[in-house]
């Protein structure tokens, strides 16, 4: 997802330093926060009257309601955005919103939508020469890929959104496109060229501050793990990711943390914990209408081996 940057020459009334105080807050993992200087922010605008501000703050408001595992708040909140921006002929705001709700309608199982405004998106950035949007909505393309099993797709997609990052070269922005590609050597099972993708994804989200790439960092270390066999390590990393998320209000990574956590423990043969977490990663993929990410833990549990009888 995409937090819309602060523009130049902003006004200094109090609905833009809430909406600056909100983008600050979401960079540094304090999705609570944000979405409380948010709400004000819009409040601000709708005051004011300004559709330019109310625009630009509801495309944050959709992100951080995608964070906190709101995705039906989250498309309404986005979907407005999007229909501001056309509104006020707003081709970057567009693009934003575009990129953003494909994000929600793709977890949510709604694949040709997503896929459609990925591209619309796309086509926005390139005519813009908006590289940093580029390389977002590439890395998205690249998990939307990846999650279908098309592993060619998502590894061209992946090589565009490092291409665009490179020269963009926020920190932030390159430890995302790392943590993309990172994942996808874990599904290929190409373990050993994951391993530094991913110390240079935490080495990045630490530059950046982002608390929530640090936290994806220990869920794909944990998912390393467990493909390797090394099952406490795998344990220890999912409970660091799950904890790091429940800080921030990430309830996406929660969700997947506590998905490896419970396959990593079933392993061990804590079978009783193991089913605690992965009724926990279920109720947080429905809460979510995340359906395809739900029904991957579930073929991963089918297969996992069970070797205790648990506590």
């Amino acid at each position: 997802m995409t937090p819309t940057p602060t523009g130049p020459g902003g006004s200094v009334r109090r609905p833009d330093r809430a909406l600056d105080a909100a983008r600050a807050a979401m960079r540094s993992g304090q999705v609570e926060a944000a979405g409380e200087l948010a709400a004000e922010s819009l409040e601000g605008f709708r005051a004011r009257g300004d559709l330019d501000g109310r625009m630009r703050v509801l495309n944050l408001l959709g992100v951080i309601a995608f964070e906190r595992g709101r995705l039906e708040e989250a498309e309404r909140w986005l979907a407005e955005a999007l229909r501001l921006a056309r509104q006020l002929d707003d081709t970057l705001a567009a693009a934003r919103a575009s990129n953003n709700l494909a994000a929600a309608h793709h977890l949510r199982g709604r694949v040709a939508q997503a896929l459609s405004l990925y591209r619309t998106a796309l086509l926005d950035y390139q005519r813009l020469g908006d590289r940093r949007g580029a390389a977002e909505t590439y890395h998205n393309l690249g998990i939307a890929f990846r999650l279908q099993g098309d592993w060619q797709a998502a590894e061209d997609a992946i090589a565009e959104a490092a291409r665009h990052a490179e020269v963009a070269g926020a920190p932030g922005l390159l430890a995302l496109v790392a943590i993309g590609r990172a994942e996808l050597l874990i599904d290929r099972g190409e373990l050993a060229l994951a391993a530094p993708e991913i110390e240079r994804a935490a080495r990045l989200a630490g530059e950046a501050g982002d608390e929530i790439s640090l936290g994806e960092t220990r869920r794909l270390r944990a998912l390393a793990a467990l493909r390797r066999g090394e099952a406490e390590l795998a344990a220890a990393e999912a409970e660091a990711a799950r904890t790091a998320a429940e800080r921030s209000g990430a309830a996406l990574l929660r969700a997947e943390a506590a998905g490896v956590l419970a396959l990593a423990l079933r392993r061990l043969g804590r079978v009783t914990e193991a089913e605690a977490r992965r009724e926990e990663a279920r109720a947080a993929y429905r809460a979510l209408g995340a359906t395809l990410l739900e029904a991957r833990l579930e073929r991963e549990w089918e297969g996992a081996p069970d070797l205790g009888s648990g506590q």
